[in-house]
């Protein structure tokens, strides 16, 4: 690595030259790539947009032969497309974690071996400020056979808290191969009303999160989730979630329709691409795609 300051601000294409092993990568490049994105960890950068520009080097093994056919290569459209996937999958606070991303995303195709990744706020100072960072291909995974997995979502009506059967269902869909996601509507006392549109938004999914919790409390399989990482992880390992929606929400550059608790679970099923939805003790939102079973108890749900 080499240690001269001069490189501390140059483009990733230099700083890719200055760090290079033994071997001689060849290097494709994509320069002052500029996107309006909503991005950072600050109230006021939440509900607008700012240009974010984007840097990216990724070195590839040279090729065999020039053979002139585009399938060979790494096609500029692979960056591009990987900035746009990680954008479009959630908003972020960090360009750190942003960065990360397209780096990893980057580094799935076969012919990239490492990644300079550097992004840049144009819009919140005098200057850029950024994040650059080096990422190498890791050693081929190991495919991961539960790696896409469907949920059964399941939206609970206050009076489901209380069914006596709550404990002999969770038992039956522990037995089960379909990862269990619990959904839940806000508490039977009403939230503190605030005047400002924004504030109360937080404050009915906060109410809807501390439903979350009674559930939680009435059975200790019942674990509360917030991020899509911690979805992802409890679905693969046979942990039953109960949703606390303000992240994903809050997060979401695809908004959802609605903010009615039971439209909320609609719009995660769809997100979690959920092989069944059902709900319990209360009724679906009129206009959903998903078919749904609806049952009074749980009892009557398989």
């Amino acid at each position: 690595m080499s240690h001269d300051i001069h490189l501390a601000f140059e483009h990733p294409a230099e700083r890719a030259r200055a760090t290079e092993g033994t071997g001689l990568p060849d290097r494709i490049s994509l320069r002052d790539h500029v996107v309006e994105v909503e991005i950072g960890a600050f109230q006021a950068e939440r509900g607008t947009t700012q240009r974010v520009c984007f840097n990216v080097v990724v070195e590839v093994a040279p090729r065999d032969a020039v053979d002139d056919d585009v399938d060979t290569i790494l096609s500029y459209d692979r960056v591009t497309e990987a900035i746009a996937q990680e954008l479009a999958a959630e908003r972020l606070n960090l360009l750190e974690t942003l960065a990360e991303r397209v780096a990893e995303r980057v580094l799935l195709e076969p012919q990239a071996l490492r990644a300079f990744v550097r992004i840049e706020k144009l819009d919140r100072g005098p200057g850029a400020l950024g994040v650059e960072i080096v990422r190498a291909r890791a050693a081929d995974p190991v495919p991961d056979e539960h790696a896409v997995v469907h949920p059964h979502v399941v939206f609970l009506g206050n009076d489901a808290f209380d069914d006596p059967a709550l404990a002999g269902w969770l038992d039956r869909a522990e037995a089960q191969a379909v990862p269990l996601v619990l959904c839940v509507g806000a508490p039977a006392i009403a939230p503190p009303k605030a005047a400002h549109p924004l504030a109360q938004r937080r404050i009915d999914l906060l109410a809807v999160e501390q439903n979350a919790w009674c559930l939680a409390a009435r059975d200790a399989r019942c674990v509360v989730v917030d991020t899509r990482t911690e979805l992802d992880w409890a679905m693969k390992n046979g942990q039953i979630s109960v949703w606390a929606p303000s992240k994903l929400v809050l997060d979401a550059v695809e908004k959802p329709a609605s903010d009615v608790p039971e439209a909320l679970a609609v719009w995660l099923a769809d997100v979690l691409d959920a092989e069944r939805m059902s709900f319990v003790a209360a009724a679906p939102p009129e206009g959903g795609t998903r078919p749904v079973v609806v049952v009074q108890r749980f009892a009557d749900l398989d």
